[in-house]
């Protein structure tokens, strides 16, 4: 992008460092830290945040649709205890906090949870993802062995739906030694992934001391493994898929005042006990680093979680081979306040009961984009409906179809595929980014000799038309 800023270096930097450390040298890392360090006991002196976005709270809800949870006492201690909190700070522990997190000790999903995916709505949306890193496979060059790692997998529907592709293409596949690789932090999910995924009567090995905390082999025969962290996950030849994982990374949230930037903090409202409200800092915080310089917007968010990952895909990717392939929702940079909680399938106020709902904010692809910083080619976003189409939807739903002869299948196929390619529903809502080697669109596998001639390269399946089918 003309004119702007280039990204910070944050990969290689611990969680608890990377926001401080984006000030760039060391004394101004320590300067910015005094700032901050001031702005946080400066409660008395915030004001209250006059914007409102659509998704926030209005201020007059009834005290009795605000019940005091754990995780709301835990907040007003620590925002007692050091001052106002970000939202990034507070996402991070309303959603991930050991002992009360939200992600931690529930299932969030399905029909009796706060929200349905798109693998819980149609066994067509993962064959088609599975299709999709077998085409990859083959478009560079079909390497002996690949790594297949999902980032926040759910409850293993999504990728029970691509193993069962992987078997029934078991003769395209049967020269590649594939193992399964899981990051997940929620011990309750990890436990539902295993019972959806792996073999009975192989028992799961469990360490939680380790990195590797818990082994197991798929239903059909694959070495599968979880870990808390990507940087735990060996560093090979992979394809790393992140489906609704990135929007629920904590973001920074920005106002553009007549004196410049000022963060969006959370605080305890004075008026009201046991009430938080929205307040914005007196002056710059750390975070700002990552707003472009030519920012046009008056309100944005930002996710240097989402950048540091980012950058730990490309580097990978650039140095093994492989792919990833991202769906969520989100927009291109241009959309400003998007941050918002659901509960029960409806949408909740964000500061309300806290640890009751998930929350969750639009994935900012152009930072995605630019994190990437040139060591990968990027693909999209495109909008599912797009991806899909282009994937094959429509034969493989036809194929479906005339194989069922249940009235009520058919209408759940029907009412699946209407749900994932509406453009009112998911179809133009959610949207598909890939990060590919750049040789993959020269025309040379990761592992070709520069010196030997380079074959066409093969469109990328998804965002332009698949190739074979």
């Amino acid at each position: 992008m003309q004119g702007a800023c280039p990204p910070p270096e944050i990969g290689a930097l611990p969680t608890h460092g990377r926001l401080a450390a984006v000030c760039g040298v060391r004394d101004e890392r320590l300067r910015c830290g005094r700032r901050w360090a001031a702005v946080r006991w400066a409660a008395v002196r915030l004001l209250p945040c006059l914007w409102r976005g659509k998704y926030f709270s209005s201020g007059n809800e009834p005290a009795e649709n605000n019940p005091v949870t754990p995780m709301l006492r835990h907040l007003m201690y620590k925002i007692k205890s050091t001052g106002p909190i970000t939202v990034a700070e507070y996402m991070k522990e309303v959603l991930t906090n050991p002992a009360k997190g939200y992600y931690v000790n529930r299932d969030m999903l399905g029909e009796k949870g706060d929200f349905i995916t798109s693998p819980e709505i149609s066994q067509i949306f993962g064959e088609l993802l599975g299709i999709w890193f077998i085409s990859e496979w083959i478009a560079t060059g079909k390497n002996a062995a690949f790594q297949l790692v999902e980032l926040g997998p759910g409850r293993g529907t999504l990728l029970g739906d691509i193993l069962r592709v992987f078997s029934q293409l078991a003769s395209v596949l049967k020269n590649c030694d594939i193992s399964i690789h899981l990051v997940e932090v929620s011990q309750k999910l990890s436990e539902i992934q295993a019972l959806t995924l792996t073999e009975e009567k192989v028992l799961l090995e469990r360490n939680a001391g380790s990195p590797v905390y818990m082994k197991g082999v798929t239903k059909s025969g694959i070495p599968i493994s979880w870990y808390r962290d990507l940087q735990d996950v060996p560093k090979e030849y992979s394809f790393y898929l992140a489906h609704e994982f990135f929007d629920v990374l904590p973001v920074h949230k920005f106002q553009k005042t007549p004196h410049g930037w000022r963060e969006v903090l959370i605080d305890i409202d004075p008026q009201v006990s046991d009430k938080l409200r929205f307040v914005l800092a007196p002056c710059a915080t750390p975070a700002e680093a990552f707003i472009q310089c030519d920012e046009t917007r008056d309100h944005v968010e930002v996710c240097p979680d989402a950048g540091v990952i980012i950058q730990e895909l490309s580097q990978r990717i650039s140095l093994t081979g492989g792919a990833a392939l991202i769906a969520d929702y989100g927009h291109d940079g241009t959309k400003t306040d998007t941050f918002r909680g659901f509960c029960g399938h409806r949408l909740h106020d964000v500061l309300i009961a806290p640890g009751t709902a998930d929350l969750t904010a639009d994935v900012d692809f152009s930072y995605l984009r630019r994190m990437s910083q040139g060591k990968v080619a990027s693909l999209g976003p495109v909008k599912q409906q797009t991806f899909l189409r282009n994937m094959g939807i429509d034969v493989r739903l036809k194929v479906l179809l005339d194989k069922s002869d249940e009235p009520s299948l058919r209408q759940q196929l029907l009412q699946g595929y209407d749900m994932l390619m509406n453009p009112t529903k998911m179809g133009e809502r959610f949207n598909f980014f890939a990060l590919i080697p750049h040789q993959r669109l020269h025309g040379r596998n990761h592992q070709t000799n520069a010196c030997q001639s380079k074959p066409s390269p093969s469109p990328v399946a998804g965002f332009g038309e698949l190739g074979w089918r």
